[in-house]
């Protein structure tokens, strides 16, 4: 049986299942006219500080701004971890990483000889999960990605996950150093922002006449560092520095690159008078890397007033710009501070693809529509959002839980807890843990029951454990992995 029958009966079982409709995508005040085509345009490594927009001094980022006056721009996004596979997984699932049991990168650093030993996690996003392509398919959207999908090799590209055209890169951001599946001839010296950004124009001229989703994960601004050299010339010369920040001219020009593609979407929308049809939304998929997990390299950037970076679960490494733009639906120039996460992206384009989707996934997954905050016809429950990294990054492993505006993090070795409020203390430099006990008791219980609910792995202590070897970093073998889990509908086999 292929892979693609698997899933699609899958998908079938599941819109014919029970209990289907769950209170967390309720049906908008009106029924929308026409399902919009949606565009995923996810950034690499983004910081929540990088855009001119979101207050970054030394980019220059008009595509981006321009498209945060025409929709709606949020204040409080996060990742649903601090590095990119977890978070890929959130999105394309609309489930937590812990959930999909998928919470490192592919195939993650490894610490032999740490105080703890990390669990094992999936290698790739397991055929069992229905991921947006597949879920908007019965609504008779085509999809395609294009760019970096890192959540597994060759048998799990988006051709075996529902997407109806692909190009996967990875490598270095210049020819002749970086790949694509399925191979592809490249111009000697293009720069992949461009490569990608052609498939995608081509992708939309092709499918202007009927429903499509496009996603468009570009593999910048990840280091290594490459840009074109006008712009990182420009970044040099480009005076005022900014005081106490890194401005690195290098990082400056992808960003540049990055805002470049943007627009080239932008304008490709309106050249097919598309644009009001279309839902674009613009993320980042972690915090922005100010340095190497190893320290080698010199600093990329810095997320001030934000905490820490990539691969910590303070708010430099998890708070993420998103920009989501559609116009008549979406009030132009509206800026929205709840907090929503990457698992709200699918149970949103479910929603407003129509019923056909809708029924299919709300009661499995983690995340809620967001339908009510574009629209500005409604208000989200009360929740809380929550993070899992058992794995040692640029902190030691950890769990973090928001609260309305308070969070606390858990750490795995000794079970310090840290407590903030975000409203009054956003940089997180206050820990309020013993000056509100009780309150930092309570949300570590809550962060605990959430674990145990969505079966959670656990890192346990190490029998290697060497206090001398204990910082020496070493590759995960890739022969390691976790078995897939199950679920109430039966896991597929491939």
């Amino acid at each position: 049986m292929t892979r693609n029958l698997v899933k699609t009966l899958l998908l079938v079982s599941i819109l014919s299942g029970p209990g289907a409709i769950a209170a967390s995508c309720a049906e908008p005040a009106t029924r929308l006219n026409r399902s919009p085509n949606i565009v995923l345009f996810l950034v690499d490594d983004m910081g929540w500080i990088d855009p001119a927009c979101y207050g970054n001094p030394f980019h220059e980022t008009p595509n981006i701004d321009r498209l945060a006056r025409q929709g709606m721009r949020f204040t409080d996004a996060y990742a649903a971890c601090p590095v990119c596979s977890p978070t890929r997984a959130s999105i394309m699932t609309g489930r937590y990483p812990a959930t999909v049991n998928l919470t490192d990168f592919i195939p993650g650093h490894w610490r032999p000889w740490e105080k703890l030993a990390v669990p094992k996690f999936n290698q790739e996003l397991p055929y069992s999960e229905v991921t947006i392509a597949e879920a908007l398919k019965p609504a008779g959207y085509v999809s395609a990605a294009f760019g970096k999908w890192h959540l597994g090799g060759a048998t799990h590209n988006p051709d075996s996950q529902g997407f109806d055209e692909m190009l996967v890169t990875g490598g270095r951001h210049f020819f002749p150093n970086f790949r694509t599946t399925p191979p592809e001839e490249i111009e000697d010296g293009a720069y992949l922002a461009d490569v990608l950004t052609d498939h995608a124009e081509k992708f939309i001229e092709k499918h202007r006449d009927e429903p499509f989703l496009l996603y468009l994960p570009h593999y910048a601004v990840h280091i290594p560092l490459e840009a074109k050299q006008e712009l990182i010339t420009k970044y040099e010369q480009k005076q005022p520095k900014p005081p106490g920040r890194v401005n690195n001219p290098v990082y400056a020009a992808m960003v540049e690159h990055i805002d470049q593609s943007l627009g080239r979407i932008m304008a490709k929308l309106d050249e097919l008078q598309l644009a009001d049809d279309t839902l674009l939304v613009f993320f980042s998929d972690n915090g922005g890397l100010y340095q190497r997990f190893d320290k080698q390299g010199g600093p990329v950037m810095v997320n001030m007033p934000l905490r820490d970076e990539k691969g910590s679960l303070h708010e430099g490494g998890i708070r993420e710009p998103l920009i989501v733009r559609w116009p008549g639906h979406v009030p132009a120039g509206a800026e929205c501070h709840v907090p929503v996460s990457s698992v709200d992206l699918l149970p949103t384009f479910v929603e407003l693809a129509g019923p056909e989707t809708k029924s299919a996934l709300t009661n499995r997954l983690d995340g809620v529509s967001l339908v009510p905050l574009l629209t500005q016809r409604g208000e989200l429950s009360a929740r809380s959002l929550f993070w899992h990294y058992p794995h040692y990054h640029h902190t030691t492993p950890a769990g973090a839980i928001r609260k309305g505006d308070l969070k606390l993090i858990e750490y795995f070795d000794d079970g310090h807890v840290e407590l903030y409020d975000l409203k009054r203390d956003l940089s997180e430099k206050h820990n309020l843990a013993a000056e509100r006990p009780e309150v930092a008791k309570a949300l570590q219980q809550e962060l605990a029951a959430w674990r145990d609910r969505v079966g959670a792995n656990m890192p346990t202590p190490n029998r290697d454990y060497d206090p001398e070897k204990a910082s020496q970093w070493k590759q995960r073998p890739r022969q390691q992995r976790a078995p897939q889990k199950r679920r109430a509908v039966g896991a597929a086999k491939s």
